[in-house]
């Protein structure tokens, strides 16, 4: 039995898996508030005695970047040791991995209903793939390809320092330079980055903000809040953060494949990019994304992919978690 965990700023999900034809079949999964608990190990304990099952080996994939099987997380107050969980697991080994390699892993096992392409791409197109994910943070990775099949490896590109391609984007860049000492691509592109897109808007363009949307925001997400009013058209404010956001989203995605060269296609996950699927869809995304001069051509040839599925990381971790080999 394996024990696969996505573990988020917001949404911890464990589950547990068997293996069937060398493939991980799912048989429980539960999520978790990821801040109502002190850490990991509580989580996967108690879970575990929950169902009262034996486990032979665990995976977990974790937002933040892992180093020797041991990650500090950066929109959650932990440090996660895969040493530690072992001995909480009563488990000789576990594997702490990087979200995004998660996702990265979990491709493989999704079928084609559990995409929606933006761009097909060059026919029989091959190479590496590169992952996108928005959601808490900013994740990111790549899938290098060796002729035969891909490998996936985590990095922390998200946090690389966010370039404005434009006027607006230089004041909004100003803007955030006098909130926060490092602006990185995901202080824009994230649940929080929208919310600050919105904010730079309302403070620099006079914008309007509804009573009721006031309201929303303070009972609830708020960044949630602007996404639905956006996609509502409820909101002009709203509406031009949203087309903001879109365009950013598919100008990294862009970054990220010329710098993995990800001929063999982009895959954009996370929680935000299912919800937001017919903003994607529309012109912004793909003249953002293909808008990188000389590279134009290369990248209109490139597929790119929305990841439908929410699990696609809790798959990946099984899928991680079943190469680990029998104990």
């Amino acid at each position: 039995m394996i024990l696969a965990g996505d573990i988020g700023g917001t949404s911890t999900r464990l589950a547990l898996f068997e293996a069937l034809d060398g493939r991980p079949l799912a048989v429980i999964e539960k999520k978790y508030t990821s801040r109502a608990y002190a850490g990991l190990g509580e989580i996967a304990a108690a879970f575990v005695a929950e169902q009262r099952v034996k486990v032979d080996r665990a995976c977990f994939g974790i937002a933040g970047p892992v180093q020797h099987g041991r990650v500090v997380t950066p929109n959650l107050p932990w440090v996660v040791d895969s040493n530690l969980l072992a001995r909480e697991l009563g488990l000789p080994a576990v594997k702490v991995i990087n979200d995004l390699e998660a996702n990265a892993y979990g491709i493989a096992a999704l079928e084609a209903g559990d995409f929606v392409t933006l761009n097909a791409g060059a026919q029989g197109a091959e190479g590496n793939c590169a992952v996108i994910s928005v959601g808490t943070g900013l994740g990111e990775a790549g899938l290098y390809w060796d002729g035969k099949t891909h490998h996936p490896f985590a990095c922390e590109g998200g946090h690389a320092d966010f370039a404005p391609r434009d006027e607006l984007e230089a004041e909004l860049l100003h803007y955030l330079l006098a909130r926060f000492e490092h602006v990185s691509y995901e202080r824009v592109l994230s649940g929080p980055g929208l919310r600050q897109i919105y904010d730079f808007l309302r403070d620099t363009r006079n914008g309007d903000e509804p009573a009721w949307l006031r309201e929303a925001m303070r009972q609830g997400d708020p960044s949630a809040a602007i996404s639905t009013a956006g996609l509502e058209g409820r909101c002009d404010l709203c509406v031009s953060a949203l087309e903001v956001f879109v365009s950013f989203y598919g100008a990294e995605a862009g970054n990220l494949a010329l710098k993995t060269m990800a001929t063999g296609g982009v895959y954009a996950g996370g929680g935000i990019a299912p919800r937001i699927i017919a903003k994607l869809q529309g012109p912004r995304f793909m003249a953002a994304f293909t808008a990188k001069g000389r590279m134009r051509p290369l990248m209109e040839a490139m597929p790119v992919r929305v990841i439908m599925k929410e699990t696609t990381a809790l798959l990946g971790a099984a899928r991680c978690g079943l190469e680990m080999g029998e104990p």
